[in-house]
Protein backbone atom coordinates (compact mmCIF):
# COMPACT_ATOMS: atom_id res chain seq x y z
CA UNK A 1 0.00 0.00 0.00
CA UNK A 2 1.69 3.09 -1.42
CA UNK A 3 -0.06 5.58 1.39
CA UNK A 4 -0.04 3.68 4.41
CA UNK A 5 1.34 6.48 6.37
CA UNK A 6 -1.80 8.33 5.39
CA UNK A 7 -4.25 5.57 6.08
CA UNK A 8 -3.17 4.90 9.48
CA UNK A 9 -2.88 8.73 10.21
CA UNK A 10 -6.77 8.86 9.39
CA UNK A 11 -7.40 5.52 11.46
CA UNK A 12 -5.82 6.93 14.58
CA UNK A 13 -8.05 10.35 14.08
CA UNK A 14 -10.94 8.31 13.54
CA UNK A 15 -10.70 6.13 16.86
CA UNK A 16 -10.07 9.49 18.42
CA UNK A 17 -13.23 10.28 17.24
CA UNK A 18 -14.84 6.63 18.70
CA UNK A 19 -13.60 7.49 22.07
CA UNK A 20 -15.25 10.93 21.87
CA UNK A 21 -18.09 9.41 20.77
CA UNK A 22 -18.07 6.92 23.75
CA UNK A 23 -17.71 9.68 26.47
CA UNK A 24 -20.79 11.58 25.15
CA UNK A 25 -22.80 8.33 25.02
CA UNK A 26 -21.63 7.70 28.96
CA UNK A 27 -22.40 11.75 29.41
CA UNK A 28 -25.86 11.34 27.83
CA UNK A 29 -25.36 13.81 25.36
CA UNK A 30 -27.87 15.19 23.42
CA UNK A 31 -28.48 12.42 20.62
CA UNK A 32 -28.62 14.60 17.86
CA UNK A 33 -25.47 15.65 18.52
CA UNK A 34 -24.17 11.82 19.30
CA UNK A 35 -25.28 10.55 15.56
CA UNK A 36 -23.81 14.40 14.20
CA UNK A 37 -20.77 13.03 15.11
CA UNK A 38 -21.30 9.17 14.05
CA UNK A 39 -21.89 10.40 10.95
CA UNK A 40 -18.58 12.17 10.60
CA UNK A 41 -16.96 9.07 12.02
CA UNK A 42 -18.63 7.64 9.15
CA UNK A 43 -17.57 10.08 6.36
CA UNK A 44 -14.20 9.82 7.71
CA UNK A 45 -13.74 6.22 7.34
CA UNK A 46 -15.95 5.93 3.87
CA UNK A 47 -12.63 8.52 2.80
CA UNK A 48 -10.01 5.79 3.82
CA UNK A 49 -12.27 3.18 1.91
CA UNK A 50 -11.83 5.19 -0.99
CA UNK A 51 -8.12 5.69 -1.08
CA UNK A 52 -7.30 1.98 0.05
CA UNK A 53 -9.70 1.28 -3.72
CA UNK A 54 -7.75 3.79 -5.42
CA UNK A 55 -4.78 2.06 -4.28
CA UNK A 56 -5.74 -1.21 -4.94
CA UNK A 57 -7.24 -0.63 -8.02
CA UNK A 58 -4.02 1.22 -9.65
CA UNK A 59 -1.80 -1.57 -7.90
CA UNK A 60 -3.17 -5.34 -7.40
CA UNK A 61 -5.70 -4.97 -10.36
CA UNK A 62 -4.23 -2.99 -13.28
CA UNK A 63 -1.31 -5.89 -12.65
CA UNK A 64 -3.70 -8.62 -12.70
CA UNK A 65 -5.63 -7.12 -15.86
CA UNK A 66 -2.32 -6.67 -17.40
CA UNK A 67 -1.48 -10.30 -16.45
CA UNK A 68 -1.23 -13.36 -18.66
CA UNK A 69 -3.71 -15.34 -16.26
CA UNK A 70 -7.17 -15.30 -16.81
CA UNK A 71 -8.34 -16.51 -13.63
CA UNK A 72 -6.18 -13.90 -11.51
CA UNK A 73 -8.22 -11.06 -13.78
CA UNK A 74 -11.61 -12.94 -12.81
CA UNK A 75 -10.86 -13.09 -9.08
CA UNK A 76 -9.66 -9.50 -8.68
CA UNK A 77 -12.81 -8.70 -10.28
CA UNK A 78 -14.92 -10.41 -8.38
CA UNK A 79 -13.61 -9.65 -5.26
CA UNK A 80 -14.31 -5.81 -6.43
CA UNK A 81 -17.81 -6.60 -7.28
CA UNK A 82 -18.34 -8.60 -4.16
CA UNK A 83 -17.02 -5.37 -1.85
CA UNK A 84 -19.51 -3.24 -3.44
CA UNK A 85 -22.77 -6.12 -3.34
CA UNK A 86 -21.65 -5.95 0.56
CA UNK A 87 -21.67 -2.32 1.04
CA UNK A 88 -25.25 -2.15 -0.38
CA UNK A 89 -26.28 -4.57 1.45
CA UNK A 90 -28.91 -3.26 4.08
Amino acid sequence: MHNKEEVNRRLKNVEGHLRGIERMVEEDTYCIDVLRQIQAVQAALNKISVSILDNHLKSCVTTAIQGEDPRERERVLKEITDVFEAATKN
